[in-house]
């Protein structure tokens, strides 16, 4: 289908015998090259009649001679990208790339032009300056690998974890960036399989961690992390990397208490909403309230907890949750601290009480 189909011709080397025909449904681009130019004039004007709905019955075109294989050019899948001045300013990408490269190009930002290769399967923007990613970027729902490693990032869209990456992205690169928090939305992108977060700024990693199940490979190294999140304890991976962390000692004989006696209405509902599996939602609730739901704490005992409740550092040997660990730190060490939540005084104390004993 021809008529009002054409999205644009490129002409700018017809008298080399080459063109592009941009359809707009397929979203393909039909190139030709080593065509006769006499003929390949013709039938550019015939494309246009054909588009505008005019008869192109009066144009001399010649008959139809099948192209020799070799010289059809194939759908161009790959294109990598290595120098500035490389870099194309004016031409558009193929909108048949499912691999795209563009480091060392000192980039500020994505541009928009990649955003519309909706059939990219690997994205690699490592080595720029690049200092946002905008939620746009989610649009690409066959994306399967994303490298940001390299960059100026100092966040990560809460937007972005929500769009349709959640099933697609299973390698994403946040390494060498200036990020100090990831956004609770994370643990949405649960197809996620590699996760490299090395050389930032991280505080904490996302408490909702252990809802990543395909998670295999975690490497966090040289960040700032004093702790590990309770839902740390859920991962099962093959490889995980936290050296160079400055991990607090942990001492369950100090904790950290906020709870509120009597419990508010608030913790109550609370609670009862996640122990009774309760189903909720924005349009039942605030959305603050959706939200604090999402991140409650979970006790030892199992019962959920809000805003009351004690905390604690306990030891974990990272063994327990990946086949390999890489060193803590010199000493040779595979223990960190991971937090630990109680939902009342007669659970913490019930957990002293054994600790104690096998100290």
């Amino acid at each position: 289908q021809v008529q009002q189909n054409v999205e644009r011709l490129f002409t700018r080397f017809v008298e080399e015998g080459k063109a592009t025909v941009r359809l707009r449904e397929p979203a393909v681009d039909l190139c030709l090259s080593k065509a006769n130019v006499i003929n390949l004039k013709t039938f550019l004007s015939a494309v246009r009649l054909a588009h505008q709905g005019n008869d192109t019955g009066v144009l001399p075109l010649s008959p139809l001679v099948p192209a020799k294989t070799s010289d059809v050019e194939k759908p161009k899948t790959k294109m990598i990208i290595t120098s500035r001045r490389d870099y194309p300013l004016t031409k558009s990408f193929p909108f048949s790339l499912e691999h795209l490269q563009t480091s060392y190009c000192k980039l500020a930002r994505i541009d928009a032009r990649v955003l519309c290769l909706k059939k990219l399967r690997k994205l690699d923007l490592s080595h720029n300056h690049i200092k946002q990613v905008p939620a746009t970027l989610g649009d690409l729902v066959c994306l399967q690998e994303l490298d940001l490693h390299d960059n100026h990032l100092e966040a990560f869209s809460g937007a972005l974890c929500s769009s349709g990456l959640q099933r697609s992205l299973q390698f994403l690169d946040l390494s060498q960036n200036q990020i100090q928090a990831l956004p609770i939305e994370f643990c949405q992108l649960r197809g996620l399989v590699q996760l490299r977060l090395d050389d930032n700024a991280l505080l904490r990693l996302p408490c909702r961690i252990g809802q990543l199940s395909r998670l295999r490979f975690l490497s966090a190294a040289r960040n700032k992390l004093p702790f590990l999140p309770c839902d740390f304890r859920k991962l099962s991976l093959e490889n995980l990397d936290l050296f160079g962390n400055p991990f607090e000692q942990p001492n369950p004989l100090v904790p950290n208490i906020q709870l509120k006696i009597p419990s508010t209405l608030l913790e109550c509902a609370a609670r009862a909403t996640v122990n009774h599996r309760i189903p909720y939602g924005c349009h039942l609730l605030p959305s603050h309230l959706c939200k604090d739901l999402e991140v409650a704490k979970t006790c030892r005992c199992g019962s959920a907890c809000l805003s009351s409740f004690i905390q604690i550092t306990v030891t974990m040997n990272l063994h327990h949750v990946a086949h390999t660990v890489v060193l803590v730190d010199n000493m040779g060490g595979t223990d960190a601290p991971i937090l630990c939540y109680f939902c009342s005084l007669d659970c913490y104390s019930q957990f002293l009480d054994r600790h104690l004993q096998s100290s």
